[in-house]
């Protein structure tokens, strides 16, 4: 039957580290509209009729994508499924450029953000975004693994523990000493609050800081900071790992072994699962982009061979 197809394609590909919490919905939907029709492999035609059913364009290309991918998938195992051809639909989403930030506006956007907390009344209120967003910035760390920080993921000789990150993995991110003694000093203050949560950034009522706080509080520092006002899309927290990633590189040095060897342990150490994703950050920077992609270029080609 279809539908244990892709419960198998679904299970397999999330034993990798996918989650693929929207995927599996739209295929379980897919396999029971195909399954409605007695079909029992992959039939383009279907495929495309059901993936018009969508009502964005966007989303239609989401659909028959997903089920460009479970067909390639399946027609490895049994050739009776076909594999809808690509371009049939097409997403109207324009690519986002990310935002880079400058060192001066990191600066501003720590100093906004003890400034839009002065009032707190507990100490550690005072300082929990500028030390959220500042670890962000300094670390790369997607914002979802700062918010899953616990007390016990800092380790001795400042060293944090990542763990379940994307993909399911976990990794050990170093810290440099200036950042170990600001961490330390927030440590201190965070460990007089006495809660059931034992996370390292609590909100107001001493639990875990959900995204949407975060991400309400990250705009409010922005604005107050005055950084890209006029800008149609305005910074993401994400541009922060952005921003980190890209000056690492920027400071690598020419030649392509110095970029190779920079860019290898970036990946390690953003916990990227392959150098193409390191490689994706080199936005808008003409510092060194050009000799960095072609180094990057043949690291990725060498390591298809």
């Amino acid at each position: 039957m279809l539908k244990e197809d892709v419960e198998r394609y679904i299970a397999l590909r999330r034993s990798t580290g996918f989650k693929l919490k929207e995927s599996a919905k739209l295929l379980a939907n897919y396999a029971e509209f195909a399954e409605g029709k007695g079909e029992r492999y992959i039939r383009t035609q279907t495929a495309i009729a059901w993936a018009s059913q969508a009502s964005t364009p966007d989303m239609c290309y989401r659909r028959i994508t997903d089920v460009i991918r479970l067909g390639r998938h399946l027609r490895a195992e049994d050739a009776r499924h076909e594999i809808p051809p690509e371009g049939v639909f097409t997403s109207h989403r324009t690519k986002f450029v990310p935002y880079i930030f400058t060192a001066d506006e990191i600066a501003r956007f720590i100093k906004a953000a003890y400034d839009v907390q002065k009032n707190e009344s507990l100490p550690v209120r005072r300082e929990i975004y500028a030390v959220l967003f500042g670890l962000v910035s300094v670390t790369g760390l997607r914002i979802s693994e700062a918010l899953e920080l616990r007390l016990t993921d800092i380790q001795q000789d400042g060293i944090l523990h990542i763990r379940k990150a994307k993909f399911g993995k976990s990794r050990l991110v170093p810290l440099h000493p200036s950042t170990s003694a600001v961490l330390d000093q927030y440590l201190t203050l965070r460990r007089d609050i006495i809660s059931e949560d034992d996370y390292l950034f609590l909100s107001e009522g001493k639990r875990k800081i959900c995204y949407s706080v975060a991400h309400s509080a990250f705009h409010k520092i922005l604005d107050r900071a005055g950084i890209a006002p006029g800008r149609e899309r305005r910074p993401r927290i994400h541009d922060l790992r952005h921003s980190f990633a890209t000056r690492v590189l920027e400071q690598c040095g020419a030649g392509e072994d110095a970029i190779a060897r920079h860019a290898v342990a970036l990946m390690t150490y953003m916990g990227h699962s392959n150098l193409r994703y390191t490689y994706r950050y080199l936005h808008r920077t003409p510092e060194l982009l050009a000799e960095m992609a072609q180094a990057a270029e043949a690291l990725v080609a060498e390591g298809r061979r």
